[in-house]
């Protein structure tokens, strides 16, 4: 794994191709990284709903749509507040890009940008929207079945997930400890990306896709058993992204001589210093002249590599037996129980606040882990015995 820590894409494929692409540093590493989470774990999920439809384990969706109607006055607005924010962005910094390019993450959720730009985005595709629509049109528009695989439907389940995500996963870290909420509440908008809990992601995530996937006619816990596995990877993919940008998701300072049985490990996986992180944290590295110029006094256990690993492990075990379960529920049982075991074991080496749950000294993480893994057991229980009593009447 790398030797130093990348703020975002420009470091990145500078050190490791000689290529300077300023405009690179518009995306962030871990941006990056959980995308690119997104679409493998999408490309997992198709295979697998595939296979169900094809065994007839899940059906198909079919509604009612509309053809030949011209383009609506909400589709028009939609699509001229999405080219305004597009062009309202883009045309500033071609114009601007030496001036944008010194602090970009900054910039982007600033109110700077360009009025005429977002004028002529919102034009471009409001246009291009009453195009599209009034080729199709008919004298008389008409309504027709439309049958909707759940394969299909991939796109709009990640874009739920991702949505949902995003947001539970900014909500539980706000309340994760006091310090962030005041963070936040100082600049909303500028720090509005930076710091994100897995669980309440995970959390919210699922809660939209049901509801989701209940309004589709999707089976929910067909759709839930081909998804615990993909999790698993997304997540695992995810904590590169947070060690390749150094965001301070590691793990506590370790001091300690690398073990020998460990000796084939590089000494980076054992303690890393997190050099030109992207949260600025530590001390100044003398002669940098790069926008991130910190390392940690201490090197600390690299937590995200240990993530990686074990999440990457856990998804290989549970795709690999995925077609041997075929009682409904089970898989998704198991994802919970692995994903909690995992988590409680790596908040042993990692830094985060201690709360207290019960009168137990817990991290958030831990607390939901043990939650996690005993609704997991409990549901596995649950679905073992509701199959076996329906087997024997």
């Amino acid at each position: 794994m790398f030797s130093r820590s990348y703020a975002n894409l420009y470091y990145l494929v500078s050190d490791l191709f000689g290529i300077e692409l300023p405009v690179l540093k518009l995306l962030q590493s871990f941006g990056f990284f959980m995308a690119l989470a997104f679409l493998v774990a999408a490309l997992f999920l198709y295979f697998d709903l595939k296979r169900k439809e094809k065994a007839g384990l899940i059906k198909s969706y079919i509604t009612e749509v509309e053809v030949g109607a011209p383009a609506t006055p909400y589709e028009l607005i939609t699509n001229g507040i999405l080219g305004f924010l597009v062009g309202y962005k883009l045309i500033d910094l071609f114009v601007n890009f030496d001036l944008r390019i010194v602090n970009p993450q900054a910039w982007l959720v600033s109110a700077e940008g360009s009025i005429v730009g977002g004028l002529f985005g919102a034009v471009l595709l409001a246009g291009l929207r009453w195009y599209e629509k009034n080729k199709e049109k008919l004298d008389k528009p008409k309504k027709v079945m439309v049958e909707l695989k759940p394969h299909q439907q991939i796109g709009d389940i990640v874009m739920m997930a991702a949505l949902g995500g995003i947001l539970g996963a900014k909500l539980f870290y706000l309340f994760e400890s006091p310090g962030n909420l005041e963070e936040f509440l100082k600049n909303p908008l500028g720090s509005f990306f930076g710091g994100l809990t897995i669980y309440g992601g995970l959390i919210v995530g699922t809660i939209v896709v049901t509801l989701f996937a209940r309004k589709r006619g999707i089976n929910i816990l067909q759709l839930a058993d081909s998804a615990g596995p993909t999790l698993l990877l997304a997540n695992g993919i995810g904590r590169l992204g947070c060690h390749t940008s150094g965001d301070g998701d590691w793990g506590d300072p370790n001091l300690a001589p690398k073990p020998e049985w460990l000796s084939w490990m590089p000494d980076r996986w054992w303690a890393f210093d997190y050099a030109h992180n992207v949260n600025r944290v530590g001390i100044e590295i003398p002669g940098c002249v790069e926008d991130y110029c910190t390392v940690l006094e201490t090197p600390v256990y690299p937590t995200p590599i240990y993530e990686f690993a074990m999440l990457g492990i856990l998804f290989t075990i549970l795709w690999s037996v995925r077609k041997r379960i075929t009682i409904p529920g089970v898989m998704f049982s198991l994802y919970l129980i692995v994903n909690g075991i995992e988590r409680f074991t790596i908040e042993q080496i990692r830094v985060n606040t201690k709360l207290d749950f019960l009168g137990l000294p817990l991290t958030q993480a831990e607390f939901i882990a043990i939650c996690f893994s005993l609704v997991g057991l409990a549901a596995l229980l649950f679905f073992v015995i509701r199959y076996k009593k329906a087997s024997n009447t």
